[in-house]
């Protein structure tokens, strides 16, 4: 049984904790809930790809990265790029003959003709294409990445100096998104997405169906990183987390390794600020900054950092726990928040899927002893003469 609870909340060869956790969201959920919830619920959910990067990056890998946002920020507004210019697009359509002729900016997004920005950016023009959009949504996090990861790694950067780095990252990318508001929409951000593909995703039907698209793409995620870590590239993970010099002195390029797994770890963060965006309808600077970038890292740590399925729980429970505090208790919510990290901190410094392995196994033993205890024999009749 000790194998059954390691593999519950996301062991590298377990299966039972995956068929749970699907069995919840796919099946449990949305019976038991309400529409709004289950909004909420997918939002959540969009956070959860970050969680799981970041236990490869940061539990198998040994990279703490604090800026894991800005990632999962640049796959949101790739996707809600295309959004805004289909919108656009849809507005110039319904637009009449003599309405087109007189407004030279019908057609680009309407934050640009507040800025009396008359042509569309040439970096905009790509995000016309959807197949396109999804390209890049993956390739922009990763080629950022790569960067980051063989500037820092080649120089053997690592540690608190790396998750600074990636933190001050994180910072200059709001700056940026803020200060260019006739491109990017400034501090309001993109909002008014109302289609995909001229499909309503406002709709209660839409939003179930992202709901679900949404739950399948973090059991992929969950399955692709269970498969990595199975590999010899997770075996060089972990010996890279754990022995870094043995690793290079056996002949390995280790700042390829560290590369590599933050580039996946960017391109799967990026998935999840798309899934965002279409839960949501909008994005914002304002998360992709340094706040939402440190919450994720909560998101891993409550969930274990060594658990792809515990970062899932982590990330529903910690924002369900928000949600619940900030409604209940609005001048008290930072407080108490605060008092239920500092605790599970403290109580389960694994996580959730720490306490499950290390108390699971003695309740169900104990259990597993009352079941199969006999109970005593019947005494017989006395037979009368």
């Amino acid at each position: 049984m000790n194998s059954f609870y390691r593999s519950f909340l996301g062991g590298r060869s377990g299966t039972v904790g995956l068929v749970v956790l699907s069995l919840l969201l796919l099946v449990v959920l949305p019976l038991s809930i309400d529409a709004f919830r289950l909004n909420m619920m997918g939002k959540y959910l969009s956070l959860a790809f970050v969680a799981i990067a970041l236990v490869m990056c940061w539990g198998y890998g040994g990279i703490m990265s604090l800026g894991q946002g800005l990632f999962w920020g640049l796959g949101g507004y790739c996707m809600a790029a295309f959004l805004k210019l289909e919108a656009a697009a849809n507005i110039a359509k319904e637009a009449g003959t003599d309405q087109i002729q007189a407004l030279t900016t019908v057609g680009i997004p309407d934050f640009m003709d507040w800025n009396q920005i008359t042509e569309l950016p040439w970096f905009w023009y790509p995000f016309k294409s959807f197949p396109l959009t999804l390209a890049l949504m993956i390739v922009i996090p990763t080629v950022i990445a790569y960067i980051v990861g063989v500037a820092m790694f080649k120089r053997r950067v690592g540690g608190v100096y790396f998750a600074i780095i990636t933190q001050a990252l994180c910072w200059a990318m709001e700056i940026l998104f803020v200060t260019r508001q006739g491109w990017t929409g400034g501090i309001n951000g993109i909002t008014d997405l109302r289609t995909l593909l001229g499909w309503d995703i406002r709709t209660p039907d839409a939003q179930m169906t992202i709901y679900f698209l949404t739950c399948i793409g973090i059991i992929g995620c969950i399955l692709f990183g269970r498969w990595l870590l199975n590999t010899k590239f997770g075996r060089l993970l972990l010996a890279v987390r754990d022995m870094e010099d043995r690793v290079r002195f056996s002949g390995y390029d280790v700042a390829n390794i560290k590369t590599m797994v933050f580039c996946i770890a960017a391109a799967m963060s990026s998935i999840g600020g798309a899934f965002f965006v279409l839960n949501v309808g909008f994005m914002s600077p304002k998360l992709v900054t340094i706040e939402p970038s440190i919450y994720m890292v909560i998101f891993c740590a409550v969930g274990g950092r060594m658990s792809l399925i515990g970062a899932v729980y982590g990330t529903l429970i910690v924002s369900f726990g928000r949600t619940f505090f900030s409604e209940e208790f609005p001048a008290l919510w930072y407080f108490l928040m605060g008092s239920v990290f500092i605790l599970v901190t403290m109580v389960f410094p694994e996580g959730l899927a720490g306490a499950v392995n290390r108390f699971g196994p003695p309740l169900w033993n104990k259990i597993a002893r009352l079941w199969r205890k006999k109970p005593p024999a019947a005494p017989a009749e006395e037979v009368k003469p």
